[in-house]
């Protein structure tokens, strides 16, 4: 799960994925193909400058007589000018291939996670799914901009490199070839352990920074608690953790500067000695050692960046597997059995048979246990019962987030599973007890219901929701920006501005969750003013645990542990006097007289 505990490595089935992901460069194949070719190309120039470079001190040595300075000059002029050209073009190929492909994965991972069913983000935590949709997109973006076109180039680098040694000298190519790459891999797999160390300590300051996080978001318990000196030891516990990684880590990068100066260098510094040797004995020329030195230390960075862009390149398949693993997840409409029924306005008794349901998260508990149950068409029905009693589940089978193990759900006779699920969700409009607006302005949010809607059927639906005079006491009025999950409004203005989307969207079957639980006694009135407009002419779930707002239902259901106990009208239910409904009624009444007297 930890991908920074483990080491990763390329497999088949990683390859595979990336392979996968690398439909979404077809579209862009040309654009690819052409910034490879100037790819090879530019990597091709680049290993003329140092052969340039020695022929220049030849030349200036007397060594060389075909050419003068100013005509070697003018050559590295030219190629200057064209290699920059091909760097652009390279860069602009590339910049294509990364910008588009990525933002196409970008929409195929949205589309994919808004398809996908409610239980997926029942499993799956939204801060990891968002890290996809981002980090690892990202990963993606500097696989194909940078790191897999510096991987390339480093590979042609490195064997022309080795090419070009061995062909100005084979003896002194077979010193470098037999000692550089040994002490460069060497310094390689020093570097790795260093970072490793590195990442520990990341690691533990992350843990430090956590608890610091932790204990100032809860300084009122740690006070009230009185465990200021509790937390001290805690913390002070990790921070001498980071500073005990600290001390090793520096240790190994002092250990690591040892080994850069004295092996490394002298390394170089032989393989230097040995040139001015040749060069002494007339084996080459001065120009041609510079030049092999020159290209011994771009083999060597050649080297060293294969580690860095192979290291960049595995942590980019691990991005591709997880991006993968959500674009293979069955979407809704997939799992579900394809069918084509357009479900028109249901204007039909709404009929649960014998439904038994438990979570997929919570296959172990039975949340509705053969609950059958007739919703009048154009009726009000209340849900009522304890907290777990299966009301809001209820809710959720009709909307089809879940679907029942044992029963069937039926409008008109009709199995629900029959319908084409977005003309059947269509039917539904929904008002929860805490209602999430989308930060935009209260134009957007209320259209959200029916985003076709003229401006004048939001206005209407304003007013009916008992909206609009709020709104109109705002300085933009519709305009308004109702800041994040509609933070810029009381609880009452978001309740009604969600009643607004629900009147504009006109649905069949109304499902209300608690809508006026959290409000005081005056947002509630206006709120459910604005719930009797809403209900009238169509068919109304309500879940309410204030049974006060219920009287007026045409029909309750008492539901207690996933069954239905109870059901009738508020009068009929009050009859009896040791049914669930009037015990629960007598004691929120003689709390509410209660509080009413001592008010």
């Amino acid at each position: 799960m930890n991908s920074e505990k483990t080491q990763p490595r390329i497999t088949r089935e990683s390859l595979q994925e990336a392979l996968y992901l690398f439909q979404f460069i077809r579209p862009y194949r040309f654009h690819f193909v052409a910034g490879l070719i100037l790819l090879f190309l530019s990597s091709g120039v680049f290993m003329l400058f140092p052969y340039l470079v020695g022929i220049m001190l030849d030349v200036a040595q007397g060594v060389v007589l075909e050419f003068d300075l100013k005509h070697v000059g003018a050559r590295m002029a030219i190629i200057l000018v064209f290699q920059g050209v091909i760097s652009y073009w390279r860069i602009k190929c590339f910049a294509v291939v990364s910008e588009r492909t990525t933002a196409d994965i970008r929409l195929a991972l949205y589309e994919r996670l808004i398809a996908l069913p409610i239980v997926f983000f029942e499993r799956n935590r939204v801060g990891e799914l968002v890290s996809r949709l981002t980090n690892d997109v990202e990963r993606m973006y500097n696989l194909l901009y940078f790191v897999l076109a510096e991987f390339i180039r480093q590979c042609v680098v490195l064997l022309g490199g080795v090419v070009l040694l061995t062909w100005m000298s084979p003896r002194l190519a077979g010193v470098m070839l037999l000692t550089f790459p040994v002490i460069v891999i060497g310094a390689i797999i020093f570097g790795r352990w260093v970072r490793r160390l590195s990442r520990q300590r990341q690691d533990v300051l992350g843990e430090v920074n956590t608890i610091l996080d932790e204990t100032l978001q809860s300084i009122h318990a740690v006070k009230a608690f009185a465990n200021e000196a509790f937390e001290r030891l805690r913390y002070g516990r990790v921070n001498e953790r980071v500073v005990n990684i600290s001390m090793r880590a520096a240790s190994s990068r002092a250990l690591f500067a040892v080994f850069i100066v004295t092996i490394l260098f002298g390394t170089l510094f032989f393989i230097l000695g040995f040139g001015m040797y040749l060069v002494q004995t007339k084996q080459m020329t001065a120009g041609e050692l510079i030049a092999f030195i020159t290209y011994t230390a771009v083999v060597g960075g050649a080297i060293a960046g294969l580690s860095t862009f192979y290291t960049e390149l595995i942590g980019a398949l691990g991005a591709t597997e997880r991006i993968r693993a959500i674009l293979r997840t069955p979407a809704e409409k997939e799992e579900r059995p394809q069918v084509n029924r357009q479900a028109q306005r249901l204007n039909a008794d709404i009929r649960l048979l014998d439904v038994h349901f438990a979570y997929p998260t919570r296959p172990d508990v039975e949340v509705l246990k053969g609950v059958t149950m007739t919703i009048p068409a154009g009726k009000k029905v209340a849900l009522v019962g304890q907290s777990g009693a299966g009301k809001s589940t209820i809710m959720h089978l009709l909307l089809q987030f879940h679907r029942p193990q044992r029963g069937d759900i039926r409008i008109g006779g009709v199995s629900i599973y029959d319908y084409e699920l977005s003309s059947y969700r269509s039917n539904f409009a929904l008002v929860p007890q805490e209602v999430i607006l989308f930060g935009g302005t209260i134009r957007e949010n209320i259209r959200y219901g029916r985003p076709d809607a003229h401006e004048e059927e939001v206005i209407e639906a304003a007013r009916k929701a008992n909206a609009l005079e709020f709104i109109q006491q705002f300085p933009d009025g519709l305009d308004t920006v109702v800041g994040e999950r509609g933070i810029r409004l009381s609880g009452g203005q978001r309740q009604r501005i969600a009643i607004a989307r629900a009147i504009l969207r006109d649905p069949a079957i109304l499902l209300l969750d608690e809508a006026t639980s959290s409000l005081d006694a005056e947002s509630e009135r206006v709120v459910q003013e604005a719930l009797d407009n809403l209900m009238e002419g169509r068919t109304s779930i309500i879940i309410a645990h204030r049974l006060a707002t219920v009287r007026s239902a045409d029909l309750i259901y008492v539901l207690d542990g996933g069954r239905i106990v109870e059901q009738g009208t508020h009068d009929e239910l009050m009859a009896r006097e040791n049914g669930l409904y009037s015990s629960l009624a007598r004691l929120q009444f003689n709390l509410t007289d209660v509080a009413t007297s001592s008010a």
